[in-house]
């Protein structure tokens, strides 16, 4: 098989590479492998290898056309074979294409309902994105379709454990800009897999809205919930004690240092801080930590870790290999960041279906990822 020049990489170089630095190096042997499945793509496209005549040929080669592609593995650039006339179709790119659509979309849409800012219109113009109406409304009812499949699949598999945040990202309403929550869940099954269930928006966070959140999850088949990790919000304490009666709540130790910290002065923080963290993954150390606060003079503090004492201890009613994963709510902290990151360049959103559009895109691209291994080994106790 003939190999075009951005494809003549020896073995010798990629082993070399990767005894030196071999994040670079898988870098380097993913970019080649993916050019060359592109390049046997082609030769099946053309029906004819590089230069070769035949009856059969439908096409000609055009050079090839650099493409940015990101991975686990960082960001590659491929080199994307191009045709003289028509166009090449590869399915390399395919895994990546749902969200770079839900990006464009949301792009045009906020072109077109005059919301879209400096940073967006620089993007319209890189893209070359065609902004006009049919194009939106083409994209949108293609990009529905997934959301609508990703919000109503069936939950197979018992969930064991599961997290739940609130997001929030602006979003067009009546004319006004509003900061409108996305909730999330995620969720660990029995056989430790952690999947992201479900996202919506809702107008805030009350009892009621995190309520409707649960009751969707469970018509979906949610069961089996012995878990529920998420910050101290009022409204998400009272609906997971309505919405999953016998399970624990765990109070993110995260979150709950955070407020802790609100109750003393800085150098008090400094002076109690490790004794407190220390104290929250081993609770032998609880007295030592309140002691420490006693003669300090923190009452406030007191107080607080005397109320929240139950909630910040449900993670050890579980597996002690499970625990480092159960205390935080970190697996959906670092999700938001990841939606707050591929978000950033939008501004503000149209409306809440454009944000659902793109979020849900971008967590159809994480959950396969995440459905490829293990979260927790559930057999390990």
């Amino acid at each position: 098989m003939t190999k075009t020049k951005s494809q003549l990489i020896s073995k010798e170089e990629l082993i070399k590479v990767f005894i030196e630095d071999r994040t670079e190096g898988k870098k380097k042997f993913v970019t080649w492998f993916l050019n060359d499945v592109m390049n046997e793509e082609l030769i099946e496209q053309l029906n004819a290898e590089s230069y070769e005549r035949t009856d059969g040929r439908t096409g000609f080669r055009n050079g090839t056309k650099k493409r940015k592609l990101k991975t686990v593995d960082g960001e590659l650039i491929l080199d994307k074979p191009d045709l003289r006339s028509g166009s090449f179709t590869t399915t390399v790119f395919d895994k990546y294409s749902t969200v770079e659509k839900a990006l464009n979309s949301v792009i045009a849409e906020s072109y077109i309902n005059g919301v879209s800012t400096r940073s967006v219109n620089n993007i319209i113009n890189n893209l070359g994105v065609n902004v006009s109406p049919e194009y939106v409304s083409s994209l949108n009812k293609e990009l529905d379709t997934k959301v609508k499949e990703f919000m109503e699949t069936r939950i197979e598999e018992q969930i064991k454990y599961l997290y739940i945040d609130a997001a929030y990202f602006k979003v067009r309403k009546n004319g006004r800009y509003k900061s409108m929550a996305l909730y999330v869940s995620i969720g660990v099954n029995s056989k430790g897999v952690r999947q992201i269930l479900s996202m919506d928006v809702y107008n805030s966070e009350d009892g009621m809205d995190w309520s409707s959140f649960f009751f969707k999850l469970q018509e979906r088949g949610l069961a089996g919930v012995q878990l529920v990790i998420s910050d101290g919000h009022s409204g998400i304490r009272k609906a997971v004690t309505e919405s999953f009666p016998g399970s624990l709540w765990q109070y993110c130790h995260f979150h709950f240092l955070k407020n802790l910290k609100k109750t003393m002065n800085k150098d008090q923080w400094e002076d109690i801080s490790k004794i407190v963290s220390e104290a929250l993954m081993d609770e032998s150390l609880f007295k030592i930590a309140i002691d420490r606060m006693e003669k300090m003079k923190l009452n406030r503090s007191i107080d607080m870790f005397y109320k929240w004492y139950d909630p910040l201890y449900s993670y050890t009613s579980f597996p002690k290999s499970h625990q480092r994963k159960l205390h935080t709510n970190n697996v959906t902290e670092r999700f938001n960041k990841e939606l707050k990151r591929r978000t950033r360049k939008i501004g503000a959103f149209p409306d809440s279906d454009s944000l659902l559009r793109l979020v849900v895109s971008i967590a159809m691209d994480i959950n396969e990822e995440w459905l490829l291994r293990k979260y927790i080994n559930m057999e390990v106790d």
